[in-house]
Order: C-alpha cells, then structure tokens, then sequence
C-alpha cells in the first residue's frame, strides 16, 4: 500500500468498537448467567453450556475465520461477522429455552471467529507506519484488555437494572453502528488477498481438534482430569491436530501455512502471550468470587472493582508500549512487562477474608495491568512479524487461537488446583469447627486459601512468560519510518520487520 488511507482514524473507531462489543460478550453473559437459568430452567449440569458453547465455536472456528477473511476480504468478513454477530445476539436476548439460547451462543461465537482475525488484520493493514501503528494499537489493546472488565460493570448494571435480556440487546447497536461505519468508511489495500482454493481436509481437522481441546479442559474443570470422557477428548485433539499439521505441510495450499508458526519471534509471541491468558483468565474468575462471596461485593461493585486493572492496561498500553515500542526492542517490554505482572499477581497471594481492598487488591490489580498493558504491544505488533499479506488473516487468527485455548487452559488448570486446595485445608481443619458460625468461617478460609495456591502457579505462569519472551523473541526495535510492502508477497518472513500485524485477547 503505497499511499496512506487517510480515512484510516476514523476506521480505527469502528474496528475498536467492533473488538469492544466481542471482549464485553465474553464476560457481560458470566454476570447474566444466573438469572438467565432460571428463567429459561437450564439445568446445573448444562449451566456451563452457556459459556462452552461460545468457546467451542469461536476457539474452533478462528483458523477458518482467519482464512475467510483471506479469501473473501477482510472488509466483507468483517461486516458480515459483525451483522452475523448482532442476529445471534437479538436470538439470545429472545429466548425462550435452554436450546434456542444454546444455539444462539454458538452462532455468536462462529461469527465473533470471522469477525476477530478480520479485524486485527485490517488494522494492521491501514496502519502503515511504525509510530502511527504503535499509536493505533495502543487504542486497540487498551480496549481490548479492558473491555472485559467493563463487561461486568455493564453486566452487573443490566441484569441488577433491567433484565438478563439486555445483555444480548446491548451488542445490536454495536454491531449496527460498527457494521455501517465499516461499510462506509473502511477501504482495504488492494493486493492482500489470498484468492487459493480452500484446504479443507485442514478445515476439518483443525476445527475438530481445537473443539476437542477446549472441551477436554471445559470438562475437566467440572468432571475432573481422570474422567474418561476428559481424557478421550485430549487423545483426540491430540491425534486430529497432529494429522492437521501433516496434512499443513503436504498440501498446496495449506488453511495455515507452517511457516507462520515456525518463525522464532512469532513462535515466542504465541507461546508467551498463551501462557500469560492462562494466568489473566484464573485471576478474573477468582477474584470475581473472592470479592462477591468472601467480600459480598454486589455485582455492579464487583464491576467497579475491576476498574484498577483497566486504568493500569490503558496507561501501560497507551502510555508506555505505545512510547517505548518504536525505541527499544520488543522482548525488553515484553519481558520486564509479565515480570511486573507477575509481581502484581504475588501480591495476591497474599489474600485473606479480612484483607482490604485498597491495600492490597488495588494496588495488586494496577500492576497487573500495567505489566499486561506493556507486554501486550509489542506481542501483538510482532504477532504476524513478516507474514505475507496474503496469510494476514489467518495469523491474526493464530494469535486469536492461542489466546483461546490459554482461557480454556486456565480457567481450568487454576479451578482445579484452587478446588483441590480448598478440600485439603477443609478436611485438615474441620475437628476444630464445631459450631455452624466457625463451618461458615471454615468454608471462606477454605476458599481464599485455594485462591492463593491457585495464584502462586499463575505466579509462576507469568515467570515463565516472561523468560519466553526475552529468550525467543531476538527482533530488534520497528523501524520508524513506513511500513514496506503490504502489497508484497515475501512468504518467508526471514528478517522481515515489515507487515506487522496486532492481534489482540478474543475471547
């Protein structure tokens, strides 16, 4: 793209509200769930399914989706998610049983998959200079970060205001407005297409074996690691993924070329950003129960407690990434970045029923953030580092699925290790608790102390993040001026430090 789109600011609102509306869904539902049950009669046992379903579509769908917005172009893909995306919503809010809400969960998901890599990869593909990128991604990453956590403040103002419908309702005017300024406003390059004939045995395979991942470790969480079933599914992706890869470097025209993995600057990235939404994912659903069980935080201050975080992602994405990227090489951010996260997530491990807010989670959540803020810029700048154009799509979507199997990975890894603490320190100090007031105490005690087990793995997840990032990833700093060759179709990538591409946390 040799001339800059000067529309490209204005296309940067639309791409960010679109990304907002995917980031809300995945955490506004969590808040909803409860009331939701009950009105549609969804049993405990498919309770979960709510959750799962959105997660099996939209983690087994985004290589294809990536691959779509290859083939048909990424602005087509994009406005057909997001419409997509909307009709499903208006489904949810609609529904009257356990299955219709099932199924409206899935299609969102199978939507958010074509929506989130076509995305990514049109940001990357406007943006084609370094400091404006680094600016644009900024923006794009705070949101992205953020946006969870605004999910359950708005979640919480929803359901506890109006109703549990409305947390569907709300994602039809995002997607409408995002939809008609994308339609109007964007113009993709020319010249990025990939118009090759779609590999679908590696369709086949890579659906079917991320669905069984992201299953295997869905259940495991509520049926335990030696379920059969549970096992069987890890088997399973196992081999489907195996054959997927196989199949990837023998066929023509592969859904996602090897090459885009086996770079080492991309591979430290996928590898060190997974790691990083194992530890990220674990911490939102332990703290979201610590300070509404343990803290009796209503919904809508759980929300606002979140808020710490937030500010800490804004100004570590905004402020420090954004200023430092063009300067400094990407694995000094990244690095030190999960190195201070970590640090934020050792603070809590320190939790206990009485402990304050604002001495200690406060304080905690807004290292978190600022860790996170700073290593997620320049990870997501080098996330399709020197990809052929061509592949934009789906190495966005890569990204997209690592980040996806790390949520699954950790919310279950953690959740296990957090229940199985739990019983142990319970089962060790019942004798003592004699009365129903010292059980209630045990109960607590019992969960705040599987918490901090639970944390010092993620502790050490964020550790092994950060040694990744700065062993792997050897690119020195972006170079300042435009961007060469988006047009172009360098496949190999060897040394290229042109068509950077920013995939962002999807859920």
């Amino acid at each position: 793209m040799s001339e800059t789109d000067p529309r490209r600011w204005k296309a940067l609102v639309f791409i960010a509200l679109a990304q907002l509306m995917v980031v809300l869904d995945a955490t506004i539902v969590n808040i909803a769930l409860p009331s939701a049950q009950q009105d549609l009669g969804i049993s405990d046992g498919n309770r979960q399914w709510v959750i799962t379903a959105y997660a099996l579509a939209f983690g087994g769908l985004l290589l294809f989706g990536g691959r779509i917005a290859d083939l048909w172009g990424r602005k087509r893909t994009f406005v057909v998610g997001l419409i997509g995306f909307a009709a499903a919503s208006a489904l949810g809010g609609a529904a009257t049983g356990e299955a219709m809400m099932l199924g409206a969960r899935a299609l969102q998901g199978a939507f958010g998959a074509l929506l989130a890599p076509a995305a990514l990869s049109l940001l990357a593909v406007m943006f084609t200079d370094a400091k404006e990128r680094a600016k644009a991604f900024g923006i794009y990453g705070a949101i992205a970060g953020g946006g969870g956590a605004v999910g359950l403040i708005l979640g919480g103002f929803l359901t506890e205001y109006l109703d549990w419908r409305w947390t569907f309702f709300v994602n039809i005017p995002f997607a409408i407005v995002a939809a008609a300024g994308a339609y109007f406003v964007i113009r993709e390059p020319a010249g990025g297409r990939n118009r090759s004939p779609l590999d679908i045995p590696g369709v086949v395979l890579s659906t079917l074996g991320l669905v069984a991942l992201v299953y295997g470790f869905t259940r495991a969480e509520s049926e335990g690691w030696s379920d059969a079933t549970t096992i069987g599914m890890f088997v399973a992706s196992a081999v489907l993924l195996a054959a997927f890869v196989l199949t990837e470097a023998k066929v023509k025209s592969p859904l996602l070329p090897l090459r885009v993995l086996t770079d080492r600057n991309r591979g430290g990235v996928y590898l060190s950003l997974g790691l990083a939404i194992i530890a990220m994912f674990g911490l939102f659903l332990f703290l979201t129960y610590y300070l509404q069980i343990v803290k009796g935080f209503s919904p809508v201050e759980t929300g606002f407690a979140f808020l710490p975080m937030i500010v800490g992602m804004i100004i570590g994405s905004t402020q420090i990434g954004t200023r430092l990227m063009t300067r400094v090489p990407p694995r000094l951010l990244m690095g030190p970045g999960f190195l201070t996260a970590a640090v934020g997530m050792l603070l809590l491990t320190q939790l206990q029923i009485d402990t304050s807010y604002a001495g200690l989670i406060l304080p905690a959540q807004l290292l978190l953030g600022l860790g996170m803020g700073t290593a997620f810029m320049p990870a997501m700048s080098l996330a399709t580092h020197g990809v052929d154009p061509r592949d934009a799509g789906v190495a966005s979507a890569m990204v997209n699925t690592s980040q996806q199997v790390g949520g699954a990975i950790g919310t279950a890894l953690l959740n296990t290790i957090a229940a199985s603490a739990t019983t142990a320190y319970i089962t060790d100090h019942a004798a003592g608790a004699t009365s129903q007031g010292a059980q209630k105490l045990l109960q607590l005690q019992g969960m705040v102390e599987g918490y901090a087990a639970a944390i010092w793995w993620a502790v050490g997840i964020l550790v092994a993040a950060s040694a990744i990032a700065v062993t792997f990833i050897n690119t020195g700093k972006p170079d300042t001026g435009p961007v060469a060759g988006s047009g172009s179709g360098s496949g190999s990538g060897e040394g290229a430090e042109h068509e950077v591409k920013i995939p962002v946390i999807a859920h």
